[in-house]
């Protein structure tokens, strides 16, 4: 099943809804984390050739995942008021959204010309070491001490 292809900027006006709204609730370092992944953002929104600027977009996103989790967990508040309830649900809804909306930069990222950073390379040989070929004759000789004659090469006689 393939993504559709959705823009950029329609997932930066989401997340700013969605960010704006969770700051009536969380502010602070919530706002700041927040608002600063949605400039980067921008930043690959003005930059269409950058993959600078779309890979730290992508690595802010993940980040905030982790960020949000831990800050709604910890300053979740316990006697809301509706616009509290409001808020937090905004909050929680823009954390349940971003794993989509990094699924969905991932192959813009890979548009720019990025590439997978992690190789894993336990589980078998990486792609760059399988296209390698050795400038080395391809079998070692039996004897390494042997002369021309005996490598099937002609000699010389001086």
């Amino acid at each position: 099943m393939e993504l559709p292809a959705v823009n950029l900027k329609a997932i930066l006006l989401v997340h700013w809804l969605l960010t704006s709204w969770g700051c009536m609730v969380f502010s602070g370092p919530y706002s700041w984390a927040n608002f600063t992944i949605l400039a980067l953002g921008v930043w690959a929104v003005a930059q269409r050739d950058s993959i600078d600027a779309i890979s730290m977009f992508l690595v802010g996103l993940v980040a905030t995942i982790f960020l949000d989790i831990i800050h709604i967990s910890i300053f979740y508040p316990q006697h809301l008021t509706d616009a509290g309830r409001f808020g937090a649900g905004m909050a929680i809804l823009n954390l349940l959204l971003k794993p989509f909306s990094c699924c969905l930069v991932y192959p813009m990222y890979r548009e720019r010309g990025g590439e997978l950073l992690l190789h894993v390379g336990f589980l078998g040989p990486s792609p760059e070491r399988s296209a390698y070929q050795t400038i080395d004759a391809p079998e070692a000789p039996s004897d390494p001490f042997a002369g021309p004659e005996s490598r099937g090469q002609v000699g010389h006689g001086y």
